[in-house]
Order: C-alpha cells, then structure tokens, then sequence
C-alpha cells in the first residue's frame, strides 16, 4: 500500500483519506451478508383459515330461535341442529349481560320439536326467556 506524504514545499496534502469509507463499506457488506439468510429462511406453517361459522352468531341485545311447521330451528334466521344451538346458548350465557333469548315455534311444528328445543334451553339454565308470537293464538282461546 502506498502512502504519500506531504510535499517539500510545505503545502498541506490534498488526497482524500478513504480508510474509514472503506472501513465502513466492508462493516456494511458484513451485515449485509448476515442478514440476507434470515430474510429467505422460511419455515411452513399450516395456519387454520377462519371459516364462516367459527364464531356462534350471537347478538348482544337478543337472539331468536324460531321452529318452523317441518320442525327445523332457526337461530337468528339461521339453521341448526341441537348441537349448534346448545354451543349458541352457552356462548350467549358468556356475555355480560346476558342477552334476551326470544322462542318462537311456528302453530304447525310439532309438539315434540318444541320440548326437545326447550328441554336444551332449560339445560342450558338460560335466565331470559320469552315467548314470541303469542299474540296469533289469542282468538283460539
């Protein structure tokens, strides 16, 4: 490596000092280096994806179970099965406060479909519960 050194005259020396460029261009080309594996090493991971039913559609102020004349419930206008609406129950009890639940059986379900939903709601010990609907059976009676 050449090195100069001042003139003979006296006049002080005009180069560039390129050490600390150098110096700094190799530190930045080390870390340069360093971090380009991290960036590409992946690991694969099977996330679950969300689907539209993982979370129980349960509303804050009320929900409504409706039977309708074939006997399928209805939770929130949407079909379930004795399974779902005891999972939709028990997810509505986990609010605070807990919301109105609204039954609703259509005249023409049968009598069965009925208690079996009520038997679950009573198992579910839900504390608000209302009949909707009663208002059509008031001439009947």
């Amino acid at each position: 490596m050449a090195m100069s050194a001042g003139r003979d005259d006296g006049e002080p020396m005009m180069d560039m000092n390129t050490t600390p460029l150098i110096d700094v261009m190799l530190v930045l080309l080390i870390m340069f280096i360093i971090t380009i594996p991290v960036q590409t090493h992946a690991v694969k991971v099977d996330l679950p994806q969300p689907s539209p039913n993982s979370a129980p559609p349960v509303e804050p102020d009320k929900n409504k179970v409706y039977i309708d004349a074939q006997g399928q419930v209805f939770w929130n206008s949407m079909p379930i099965n004795d399974v779902m609406l005891r999972q939709y129950l028990d997810a509505s009890l986990q609010r605070s406060p807990e919301p109105e639940l609204h039954f609703q059986p259509d005249p023409q379900a049968r009598y069965d479909v009925v208690d079996r939903v009520l038997a679950i709601i009573k198992r579910a010990n839900v504390t608000k519960l209302g009949f909707v609907g009663n208002e059509q059976y008031r001439n009947d009676f």
